[in-house]
């Protein structure tokens, strides 16, 4: 351009550039704390003046460019502090829930809303106080959260001016200022930069008096400049590279000196750097020449804007990215594993408690038809942490039924079940914390010989820490006494406690109540809205466990039986019921106040929880198709759970244990039970025969 030749003012346009972890927080920002909500949320942008004479600086959002998920204040604008390679810009974001509604937004009211902001801030004088407000900026956007895709589109609004600005003696800034003048700006420049409190400060006055010595000054001391007589230059900090064009935001800041300071003839400054210094080479400064009327000046309507940016092909048009295919395949299992439960927040169940089912410890008993299927939806509600114990191995008859397995676990004399099932666990869900112990669970009726005592005992204490360490244990095991030593240490330790049992064509799912020495639970304090709570000399009647409706000790059930008593034969669609039934009573016992401690509850309580009622027993028949809920309190006779047998174990440890296993009578004995199978004996019944009957009814 020949020295006082004008043309019209040209601006480059800001470049966009999203940093992955963006996308990443507005993702995890919608999943965990919007929802459907569509409120327009106010974010940061980022930019820096060029640093290098080849390429200009790009408009950067960053992770810390949104709102914290823990802020309680999501949608308010959040103060940020840059430095001086981030000045923060203040902008808006509507991320939409479908692609449909992304591509019916009404871009240019939305980009006008924003216009508006910026032209109300210049008519106030907020600008002087905070300069980045020229720069507001504008986001759609829609995140496809199931493909990890986005499409979004920026708007950098600026104001119109009209006639256009025009341009004359554009030139590096080396050029124009005199040497004194060019020392003492790149001192003053340095001290700018250098400064925390302005180096972010995007837009200032550079003011040289008659001395030359130039100095950099806020917006706001433009009047005590310009009554002092100082020669005033209004810089910016330019992310444009290019040697005759000036950024896009001198746009606005020309808009505001003309309607703040009435200037014609405005010189500006383009600071531009070079390894984190004034680059006066690179730098510009030209003489604009604005249009002032009376309508500039007064008028309170927005003008015209512009500001919708350009997609890659040059084009007026959104952008997509998807992130699938750079995101590690394990992290996108985990991503999409939780978008369900996730979901469920939005609008079903808000009060889900993802944290609580995430980190419980839960100890499956069994790793067979029922334990497979319950590991498995266990892990759909989010459950990571999951110990399986079993002893047995994989046969050839066990994968079609038991679908953590399969032919290959099978072969060369198969596979233990609990190894292969963690194996199975993990490949379906990399984030799962699957523990497998190789062990059988001792029982009463299966007497143990001295030689093995020692190992008995071992297995005894081990399954005793398991139950300790874990808040949840299921009994998924074939055998009724099997499932007695972990209902006792259950009852002991008071852990919530879950049994699955299967017959042909009917199951029984059910919750053991809590243990019979925990602490009391205070019914005048916690009320529990079920109708089969009674109250028992002041206290909430305890539910029973697996054994309390038993009149005999458990004993040995797998001797001398023929193989299809030996094997679980059951219809294979009531293991899935089953299974499905134990974790949602566990899930519901984690969301309900009183835990452990809830009473039964039916279809006619009038208070339900958001997750439903929760009831004590649930037994169910596939012949009938049918279903009853039914209830069970504990019995003071009970070889599982009475208060009896747990002192008995607290008072004396595995001995007792192991008598209970040699001597199954020896649990009749010490809770009554003996007692009561005599004295039911000893009553002699006489029964009338069909002629006495007749001669009573006349």
């Amino acid at each position: 351009m020949d020295p006082g030749q004008r043309s019209i003012l040209q601006f480059a346009p800001f470049q966009s550039v999203v940093d992955e972890g963006f996308w990443h927080r507005l993702s995890s920002l919608k999943l965990n704390r919007l929802g459907i909500d569509e409120t327009p949320i106010s974010i940061t942008g980022f930019y820096a003046p060029c640093s290098h004479n080849m390429v200009s600086n790009r408009f950067t959002l960053v992770a810390d460019s949104l709102p914290d998920e823990s802020s309680k204040e999501a949608f308010l604008p959040e103060i940020k502090r840059g430095n001086r390679s981030r000045c923060p810009v203040p902008g808006i974001l509507y991320n939409t829930n479908t692609l449909e509604g992304f591509q019916s937004l009404d871009k240019q009211k939305l980009m006008k809303i924003e216009a508006k902001k910026i032209f109300d801030d210049i008519c106030s004088g907020k600008v002087e106080e905070d300069p980045s407000v020229l720069l507001r900026f504008l986001l759609i956007s829609f995140v496809d959260l199931k493909k990890w895709t986005f499409h979004y589109w920026f708007a950098f609004p600026a104001l119109v001016l009209d006639p256009p600005a025009t341009v004359s003696n554009l030139m590096p800034a080396s050029e124009w200022f005199s040497k004194e003048e060019l020392e003492s700006l790149k001192d003053s420049c340095k001290n700018w930069r250098a400064t925390s409190s302005t180096t972010d400060i995007p837009f200032f006055l550079v003011s040289i008096p008659s001395n030359s010595s130039a100095t950099i000054r806020h917006l706001s001391a433009f009047d005590e400049c310009l009554r002092d007589g100082h020669q005033l230059l209004f810089g910016f900090y330019d992310h444009c590279h290019l040697p005759k064009n000036s950024g896009w935001p001198l746009r606005n800041f020309l808009w505001f000196i003309a309607r703040r300071c009435k200037l014609q003839k405005i010189i500006f400054f383009c600071y531009r750097e070079k390894h984190g210094f004034a680059d006066m080479e690179l730098s510009l400064v030209g003489e604009a020449s604005v249009s002032i009327s009376q309508d500039l000046l007064k008028h309170q309507d927005l003008p015209n804007i512009v500001g919708w940016e350009l997609n890659n092909r040059g084009k007026k048009a959104a952008r997509f990215i998807s992130l699938a295919e750079t995101m590690d395949p394990t992290r996108l299992a985990i991503a999409a594993a939780d978008l369900n439960l996730k979901l469920m927040r939005w609008r079903q169940l808000p009060s889900l408690d993802l944290n609580t089912l995430s980190s419980t410890k839960c100890l499956l008993i069994g790793a067979g038809t029922l334990g497979c299927q319950v590991a498995r939806t266990l892990m759909a509600w989010g459950v990571h942490n999951i110990t399986l114990v079993d002893s047995g191995k994989v046969s050839m008859s066990n994968p079609l039924r038991q679908s953590l397995y399969t032919l290959d676990d099978c072969l060369n004399g198969g596979e233990y079940k609990a190894t292969a099932a963690v194996k199975s666990l993990t490949r379906i869900y990399p984030a799962v914390r699957a523990e497998p112990v190789i062990m059988a669970v001792p029982m009463p009726g299966h007497p143990v010989p001295s030689t093995e005592e020692s190992t008995v005992l071992e297995d005894c204490r081990k399954l005793q820490d398991l139950i300790s360490s874990h808040d949840v244990v299921f009994l998924l095991t074939d055998t009724r006494e099997s499932r007695w030593l972990p209902s006792l240490l259950c009852a002991d330790a008071n852990k919530i406690t879950i049994t699955a049992a299967l017959g042909f064509d009917s199951f029984l799912v059910m919750r053991h109540g809590a243990g019979p020495l925990s602490n009391t639970y205070d019914i005048e304090t916690n009320t529990l809205n079920c109708a089969s709570t009674e109250r028992d000399s002041g206290r909430v009647q305890r539910l029973g466990c697996y054994f309390c409706n038993d009149v005999v000790a458990p004993i040995d059930s797998t001797s001398n039986r023929t193989l299809d008593q030996q094997c679980t034969v059951t219809r294979p669609g009531l293991a899935p019921i089953a299974s499905s039934l134990a974790v949602e009573l566990v899930v519901g016992i984690l969301h309900h106040p009183s835990g452990i401690f809830a009473g039964a509850e039916f279809c006619n309580s009038n208070e339900q929880q958001p997750l439903g009622i929760l009831p004590h027993q649930i037994r169910g028949s596939i012949s009938q198709f049918s279903q009853m809920n039914l209830v069970g309190h504990a019995s003071n006779t009970c070889t599982a759970c009475s208060s009896v047998v747990v002192s008995q174990y607290r008072n004396r440890g595995l001995d007792f244990v192991v008598e209970a296993i040699n001597h199954p009578t020896y649990l009749e004995d010490i809770t009554g039970l003996t007692d009561l199978i005599n004295s039911a004996n000893s009553f002699d019944l006489d029964w009338a025969d069909d002629d006495q009957a007749a001669d009573i009814e006349d």
